[in-house]
């Protein structure tokens, strides 16, 4: 089918279960984000005939999960490294990661980054002096840290000027972030560390070093607290700066203490006693007595998985900035979904690729063979928190408007046509609201013809 023709087909054509109104009649200039009524959750939660179901209990997500630790090869199970770790194994990991680019890059002043400067990077990660035999070590993340392709702070763009990007930047960790020390750089400033989901390098100021099972185990089992809300932050202590006005992510679930008298000088009773993660000055890892005020967006379990909550803690992130790969204190498109997925105790994969394809969830795939009908059916059977993948984005399905379907996802920005036909390029940089079907890439294909994948976070499957 015509990329042009499928969403005008689409427009016309559109029959949803789940959508009160019909399609409009005829096509008009689609706007690329939503009005105001459509930024709150609780305009979408209407349109839902059961918002409170659950989609998935906590039974299941067990076992979603354990597929994930079982069948994805992008999950590293860190219960079963070995005490002993070949060096082969670790330069793999390190030299999978830490390739020199091919590509020219800029720094932020828009100077170019030379091929000396990228030596010393290489250098610095010391892929020669890795042993043969490296001893298992392991630590928590002791505050929110950025994960880095080389141990270095420095940031490189794909275009002068563009220093939103940096090519640099992997992820973020959160803390309590259990984490298996494998390697260190040349200059003993970084670790470079494998976690569940992601490897790569972190500043050793960031993580603290402990016994194997103490590490595992933290926060895993026993009463818990669940930061439900965007982010999440400690009392202010002056007798413990390492965890006073700490901030905790959306997902992120610390021990839960009880009958404690007094914590760093304060009466417990208007807060949560958590145990966090610090770093002392020798490395090793202490827990600690910390307080969560009552105010807290926190919560003693994982939520429940319905749609209305779904969307609730979507929305949680609305405006916040863009950020690639965790940079400026948020999080990128496939962040957003994890995180938002993590407060009903759910794991993902890291990044869009793996999240799309991944064996232990339910989707269904698309080919460029894969016609506009194949397509338009899969549509037609989309659910509030359906995720919907294309090349190098993720965007979540929050319900349908005149039967047309509207998404919430991080982004960088938007192409669609204007008025008169032409190409037009919204900057929106965050959290936001859009319809799906203007949405365009840079050439002006529809999205729609762009998708590779839907997932669905549940125990329905798809109907192929």
């Amino acid at each position: 089918m015509n990329r042009f023709l499928l969403p005008l087909v689409l427009i016309f054509a559109w029959h949803s279960a789940q959508a009160r109104e019909a399609a409009p009649t005829r096509a008009v200039p689609a706007p690329v984000t939503a009005t105001s009524a459509q930024m709150d959750p609780e305009y979408w939660i209407g349109k839902l005939r059961k918002p409170g179901t659950i989609i998935l209990d906590s039974r299941s997500i067990d076992a979603q999960n354990a597929r994930l630790r079982r069948e994805d090869s992008t999950y590293t199970d860190l219960e079963q490294l070995p005490s002993s770790i070949s060096g082969d194994l670790v330069r793999a990991w390190v030299g999978r990661l830490s390739r020199l680019p091919q590509q020219p890059l800029w720094n932020e002043h828009g100077q170019p980054v030379g091929s000396a400067d990228l030596a010393e990077l290489a250098d610095n990660a010391g892929l020669a002096a890795i042993p043969p035999a490296w001893s298992t070590r392991f630590g928590l993340v002791v505050a929110r840290a950025d994960l880095r392709t080389f141990p270095s702070l420095l940031r490189v763009f794909s275009r002068i000027g563009d220093v939103d990007i940096d090519r640099f930047q992997e992820t973020a960790l959160y803390p309590g972030t259990a984490a298996a020390i494998v390697h260190e750089s040349r200059d003993r400033q970084w670790w470079f560390v494998v976690t569940a989901l992601y490897a790569g390098w972190i500043e050793k100021s960031r993580i603290a070093e402990g016994r194997r099972q103490a590490v595992l185990d933290y926060g895993r089992t026993g009463p818990g607290i669940v930061v439900i809300g965007a982010r999440a932050a400690t009392v202010f202590t002056p007798e413990l700066p390492e965890t006073s006005e700490l901030q905790l992510d959306m997902g992120v679930r610390l021990p839960l203490l009880t009958a404690v008298e007094l914590v760093n000088g304060q009466d417990p009773s208007a807060a949560y006693v958590v145990q966090l993660p610090i770093r002392l000055a020798d490395g090793s890892l202490r827990l600690a007595p910390t307080l969560l005020p009552r105010s807290a967006p926190v919560s003693e379990t994982y939520l429940p998985l319905s749609e209305a909550n779904l969307l609730r803690q979507a929305f949680k992130f609305l405006g916040e900035r863009y950020g690639w790969g965790g940079s400026y204190n948020g999080r990128d498109c496939s962040a957003f979904v994890s995180d938002v997925f993590r407060s009903f105790g759910v794991d993902l994969p890291r990044n869009t690729g793996d999240q799309a394809r991944s064996p232990a969830l339910n989707w269904i795939q698309f080919s460029q063979a894969s016609g506009g009908r194949v397509r338009e059916a899969a549509l037609r059977q989309l659910r509030v928190g359906d995720l919907l993948y294309l090349p190098g984005h993720v965007m979540m399905v929050i319900g349908f408007e005149r039967g047309l379907p509207y998404v919430i996802h991080d982004t960088a920005g938007a192409t669609h046509r204007d008025a008169g036909g032409g190409l037009s390029r919204r900057v929106l940089n965050g959290v936001t609201v859009t319809p799906l079907l203007p949405l365009l890439s840079d050439t002006g294909q529809p999205y729609v013809e762009r998708l590779t994948s839907i997932v669905r976070i549940g125990a329905e499957p798809w109907r192929k």
